[in-house]
């Protein structure tokens, strides 16, 4: 089994930073007026993953661990809620939300996948 020495090795963290990235750049094209609305809401949400990621990691108990981790995963479905609000106001063609889609779904999978383990840890 291997060790890993730092949350950054996760993959899960990594491709949830491409995904903070993806948003910043996907909602600087959002209406100006939409800033301090959803555009805030949105960029809060993506940091919120990789943050609570990265807390998790550092935790001293499996609990600890798990409660973060069910926060970075409900960020993520805030996010990915505010993506469909997102689209159905037309902010964006809808071509355009397709790589941060594709993204957010990984980084979905991961954190429910990982979550289950924990879970299962816990019921040992």
């Amino acid at each position: 089994m291997t060790y890993i020495k730092s949350y950054k090795e996760l993959i899960v963290w990594q491709k949830s930073i491409e995904l903070v990235k993806e948003v910043y750049i996907l909602t600087n094209k959002f209406p100006k007026s939409e800033l301090y609305g959803i555009v805030n809401q949105m960029r809060r949400a993506a940091i919120s993953i990789p943050s609570n990621i990265a807390e998790g990691y550092g935790r001293s108990s499996i609990r600890e661990y798990k409660q973060s981790f069910s926060i970075a995963y409900g960020s993520a479905l805030e996010l990915e809620t505010q993506i469909i609000i997102s689209k159905k106001l037309q902010f964006m063609e809808n071509k355009e939300f397709s790589r941060i889609e594709s993204l957010l779904e990984e980084v979905l999978k991961m954190l429910n996948k990982m979550l289950s383990n924990i879970r299962n840890k816990l019921s040992d």
